[in-house]
């Protein structure tokens, strides 16, 4: 049973429009994060299947998706520190509470 490739590309694009939308209309700190994080699933499931159409015997662009994913967990956790930062200094893990930084 295949699933035709259309959907793949289809579910990708919702990921990617779904983590776009959240990520400009909301304002708390950990929902754009997460919408970031759905749009680099939205971009290695592009990668997933552009490897099985061009390439379908090999593995390169799995490997590739794997370093990715390993990205984006480093990635995650580096802003989830800074977002504790600004939570224990503003009280606060709304964007609009870090506007008046100073430098």
């Amino acid at each position: 049973m295949n699933i035709p490739v259309a959907c793949y590309f289809i579910l990708s694009a919702l990921l990617f429009f779904i983590g776009v939308f959240g990520f400009v209309t909301r304002r708390n700190l950990i929902a754009m994060l997460i919408s970031v994080e759905l749009i680099l699933n939205a971009i290695d499931l592009n990668f997933a299947v552009f490897n099985r159409i061009l390439f379908p015997g090999q593995l390169e662009g799995f490997f590739f998706i794997l370093f990715s994913i390993g990205v984006s967990a480093a990635e995650t956790a580096v802003a989830l520190a800074i977002i504790i930062n600004v939570y224990r200094n503003f009280h606060s893990d709304q964007v609009n509470s870090i506007e008046n930084m100073k430098f």
